[in-house]
């Protein structure tokens, strides 16, 4: 058994991955910027975090090696999505999407360190295969996801020989609530679900992936 903490936990995304980790046997804490709600599952849920603040990153995180014992493995799922073309816009929405999707998992990821450093562990950050040959008004967002797969693939050489992975799953778009009603035309045949993008977060974080880490994984397929 270890303990995960997974950012951004109480989103869609974030609550799924916390059930399946759950249900294999993890001990885990949902840490989120959104009030805790007042259920959880058996997960520790630790709300109202701002996790581009390293102050209040580090805090929490010394609060779940104090309750949980350790931290083992960290999921980066924070992040957030605008679209907005370059011309006639000013920077607002690269500063929001930088913060949002890149120094949040650059301060999670730093302020996990040390934990995961004394016993080994893994990393897992959410990218975005639409990083890699984006479309007209992605460029805040591509760009901030672009960053996370370089951060991804720096921060696995950094640690390599340390016995801590770092890896990177790219879906295409996960199917939520939220992007069915935001995108009520689109064919979602391509959509990844939310339950198959957690196994393969799951099987990062595991030891049968032992020997991958660097690695950016697209995701696009229902599965």
């Amino acid at each position: 058994m270890s303990v995960v903490i997974v950012t951004g936990g109480f989103g869609v995304l974030g609550r799924v991955v916390a059930a399946d980790l759950t249900k294999r046997g993890h001990k885990v804490a949902a840490v989120d910027v959104a009030p805790a709600p007042g259920e959880y599952g058996n997960a520790l849920a630790l709300g109202g975090v701002d996790l581009t603040d390293e102050t209040a990153v580090k805090a929490a995180y010394a609060t779940v090696a104090e309750r949980l014992g350790s931290v083992d493995g960290l999921v980066n799922i924070a992040g957030g999505f605008i679209w907005g073309l370059v011309e006639g816009n000013g920077l607002a929405g690269w500063d929001k999407m930088f913060r949002m999707n890149l120094r949040t998992a650059a301060t999670s990821s730093s302020a996990a360190l040390p934990y995961l450093l004394r016993q080994g562990g893994a990393i897992v950050n959410i990218g975005a295969f639409g990083a890699i040959r984006p479309g007209a008004g992605m460029a805040p967002y591509a760009a901030s996801k672009a960053g996370v797969h370089a951060l991804t693939e720096s921060l696995a050489e950094e640690l390599r020989g340390k016995g801590v992975r770092v890896n990177a799953v790219l879906p295409t778009i996960i199917d939520t609530p939220t992007n069915r009603a935001d995108m009520p035309d689109a064919d979602t045949a391509g959509w990844v679900r939310p339950e198959s993008a957690a196994k393969v977060i799951a099987f990062l974080l595991s030891s049968e992936a032992g020997a991958i880490t660097g690695a950016t994984i697209p995701l696009s397929l229902a599965g």
